[in-house]
This record gives structure tokens, sequence and C-alpha cells, in this order.
């Protein structure tokens, strides 16, 4: 027997507590591309939602990204009323999501990350996100997502 790793399993808690329906599918390999992740769940890549997190000045910022979109972080930081987004070390995100860059849920943070959702995804009727693990995903809707992570909807490039 093997056990789940504890990311994934916390991931599977909070998703359940939010009414998430979608499936949690553990890959063979990491995924810590939207392109290796869509070619492994044999889906577009702009039905992908990266999970991009931001420093903006010492408090985070997420983004959920369509894996065919790169994030503009001049516009969106103006648009979010930040004076700059900056990429997070790989401590920052750890800190402020308990996961690793590459399996950063949209969801199951310690405390509340301000989330904007790239008005992009709406475009595909399922949408696939990370589940706290490189190695996870699961399977959710536009609306889904917004209702389980409070996102706003925004233009990120």
């Amino acid at each position: 027997m093997t056990t789940e790793h504890p990311t994934i399993t916390r991931f599977r808690d909070e998703h359940e507590r939010r009414g998430g329906t979608g499936d949690v599918v553990i890959l063979p390999d990491a995924v810590h591309t939207a392109a290796l992740a869509a070619a492994a769940l044999g889906c577009e890549v702009g039905a992908i939602a990266n999970s991009l997190l931001f420093d903006a000045g010492g408090t985070p910022v997420l983004i959920l990204t369509s894996g065919a979109h790169r994030v503009d972080t001049a516009k969106v930081a103006a648009r979010i009323g930040v004076d700059a987004l900056r990429r997070a070390t790989p401590e920052f995100v750890r800190e402020h999501t308990g996961q690793v860059i590459g399996g950063v849920s949209p969801i199951g943070h310690p405390d509340t990350v301000p989330t904007y959702l790239d008005s992009w995804l709406r475009r595909h009727d399922v949408v696939w996100a990370a589940a706290g693990h490189p190695a996870a995903v699961f399977s959710t809707t536009y609306d889904e997502l917004v209702a389980m992570t409070g996102a706003t909807e925004i233009e990120v490039d």
C-alpha cells in the first residue's frame, strides 16, 4: 500500500469541505508545466489553470491563469491596485501556500490569499488545476473554481 503525499491529502480534505465535485488524478510523473499537464491529461493547454503565486510587496497574490497565457505583471498589478507583482521565491510560495512551485493548488492555503482568475478559462467546460503536489491535478469548472476560491475574474495579458 502506498501512502499519499500529505499535501494531496490536505487538498482532498479542503476540496471536499468547499464542495468540489471534480476528480483528483495522480499522474505518474510531476507535471511542472501546463504543456506537460495537458499532454498527460489529453486536453488543450488552455484548459490548464496554472496557480501562480506572486509577491506584491510582501503580500501574496494568487493568479489562476490559463496555460495558454502569460501573466503581464505590470498590467495585472495596475488592474488589482498594487505597485508591482514579482515572481515569488520558492520559500515565499511554501510559506504562503504550504505547497511547492509546480504543485500549488487554488485552495487549501494556511491563510486566505487574494486570488484572481483568468477570464479565458471560462471557454473550457472542464478546467484542470494542481491539487497540492506537482504530480496531482483535479478537474473542475470555471464556476466551481470561482465558488471554491472566491476569485475575482481578470484579464491577465
